[in-house]
């Protein structure tokens, strides 16, 4: 197995991400939108995913996770998350927030709790996914990156 690396990804770049989050079906509308921070999961054969957060200050949005189809069910989306998290927590992110439509297991598996949309902090509430991007049948989930 040959060694991961997780970095940022540059603008230039987001035609690579952008191709595979149309294949997952995954929104692109608002990729060039401010506030996303974008990363790439990758070894010497090439990138693996990609995951990103969207926002500023204590609460953001996990959004955009894909795994290349090729490099499915190898623990990659895990992999991702978490690097996702330890970033977020770097950035001293508070609560990482999420919808999805297939996935509300595999992130609950990972500690994530459904919310009520209702609820949800006007930072994440005010997000093009959140507004209109995500379907109202998505499934809100959020976790606490401090406890």
């Amino acid at each position: 197995m040959s060694r991961v690396t997780f970095a940022p990804i540059t603008p230039d770049y987001y035609d690579v991400l952008r191709l595979a989050l149309e294949v997952a079906g995954l929104p692109v509308l608002d990729l060039d939108d401010p506030g996303g921070t974008f990363f790439a999961l990758s070894d010497d054969n090439g990138p693996i995913g990609f995951v990103g957060l969207e926002g500023y200050g204590a609460d953001r949005l996990l959004r955009s996770l894909v795994v290349l189809p090729s490099r499915k069910r190898r623990g990659h989306g895990a992999l991702l998350v978490a690097h996702a998290e330890a970033w977020a927590r770097r950035a001293d992110v508070a609560r990482l927030h999420l919808l999805t439509t297939s996935a509300a297991d595999f992130f609950r598996a990972r500690g994530y709790r459904p919310r009520d949309r209702a609820e949800a902090p006007p930072a994440i509430a005010g997000t093009a996914l959140f507004g209109s991007l995500c379907p109202a049948s998505a499934t809100y989930l959020a976790k606490d990156l401090k406890k």
